[in-house]
């Protein structure tokens, strides 16, 4: 699942294929998440108006 997590797919996809809401998802998975936020950070960026 971390992997799922990790190339972009959405938490409440993920979670539902793994059987667990998101809230679980997150708590137990999230330090497979760290070193994301450049990656996030550019796609706030991009989804922003210029």
């Amino acid at each position: 699942m971390s992997l799922w997590l990790n190339v972009g797919v959405p938490a409440p996809d993920v979670a539902e294929r793994a059987g667990h809401g998101v809230d679980v998802l997150l708590r137990v998975y999230a330090k497979c998440l760290d070193g994301q936020q450049e990656i996030a950070n550019k796609r706030i960026e991009d989804a922003l108006p210029a």
